[in-house]
């Protein structure tokens, strides 16, 4: 069953997403996406979770505000702290009970870090596992963009620079125009050694959806966050961390650093790949959702009989 929901937010943004799979289903996936993409970037984990045969899973996706079909408010709320509030009233209203599953690509990842921190007994009562694509808890730290140190400098400045004007045009979005001339540099920081031309298609139309202030806006956030301790607070949830040794956004420092905090926490590299793992090598990552799940269903047996029961 696929379902489309929305979830109208305190401040007046209203989120779109989608869930599929059965609504009594004992388990439910959350999948976050990436900065200036939207819920799309997981179609093939959708449809690939849906064939699964062992325990049935719910899975609930949705476009973070200011991208794809969710609107946004003002620029005070183009924060990774204001996702994570958001995260938390979406698991409100659309995933109220039972154990879930988090998982979420570079900003998505960064989303449920800000959600464990600022709202960490609702994470202690309901969250029962954890995937991380492409992403980290250490800001931009480790983002070098496959550059020379100094040169790498000076690209993040203009970004920042860049950031701070768009963030300032409000709902605008990206002119059709500029999308194809954009798709070169989306290839090179986007994806590894190799490439399919209908991923780089999605990633750069989900990229015109999103408003030029939320392009912008959440430079600075993302930038400047610093979650490896509220990570190391958690305990040993069943967790998965996943990225490409070609990633020029979040190397693979970055999801190491995130493995050494969660202990016991699987950690897979993968070779050529660069910052779009759901698109590169989506039967790893799938694999890997996968067995989260499956080892919340054998570690919460009691919960998930309960969920069922329901």
């Amino acid at each position: 069953m696929r379902q489309e929901f929305s979830v109208a937010l305190a401040d007046g943004a209203v989120l779109h997403g989608e869930s599929v799979g059965p609504l009594d289903a004992p388990l439910t996936l959350v999948l976050l996406h990436g900065w200036t993409l939207d819920h799309h970037t997981w179609h093939r984990q959708v449809q690939e979770l849906m064939r699964r045969t062992t325990s049935p899973v719910r899975v609930v996706s949705y476009d973070a505000r200011g991208h794809g079909r969710s609107t946004s408010t003002g620029l005070a709320t183009m924060t990774l702290g204001q996702l994570g509030d958001d995260l938390g009233e979406v698991l409100r209203q659309v995933a109220p009970r039972g154990p879930v599953v988090l998982a979420g690509h570079s900003m998505g990842g960064m989303t449920i870090m800000e959600y464990a921190h600022r709202h960490p007994h609702r994470f202690a009562d309901q969250v029962a596992g954890l995937v991380f694509v492409a992403t980290t808890a250490e800001g931009h730290t480790h983002t070098a963009y496959g550059l020379a140190p100094p040169v790498a400098r000076l690209v993040r400045l203009c970004e920042v620079a860049g950031a701070g004007m768009l963030a300032r045009c409000g709902t605008w979005r990206p002119h059709q125009n500029l999308l194809h001339p954009l798709r070169p540099t989306l290839r090179w920081l986007l994806f590894g050694d190799r490439y399919d031309p209908v991923d780089l298609d999605l990633a750069t139309r989900a990229v015109g959806r999103a408003t030029l202030r939320a392009i912008g806006g959440y430079r600075s956030s993302i930038g400047t966050q610093r979650r490896i301790a509220t990570l190391a607070g958690l305990g040993e949830l069943p967790a998965a961390v996943l990225v490409g040794d070609r990633d020029r956004l979040t190397p693979p420092a970055c999801a190491e650093s995130i493995a050494e905090a969660l202990p016991g926490t699987d950690l897979t590299v993968c070779p050529g790949a660069g910052h779009m793992l759901m698109m590169e090598r989506p039967e790893a990552v799938t694999c890997a959702v996968g067995m989260v799940l499956d080892q919340v269903a054998d570690a919460e047996p009691d919960a998930v009989a309960a969920t069922t029961a329901r």
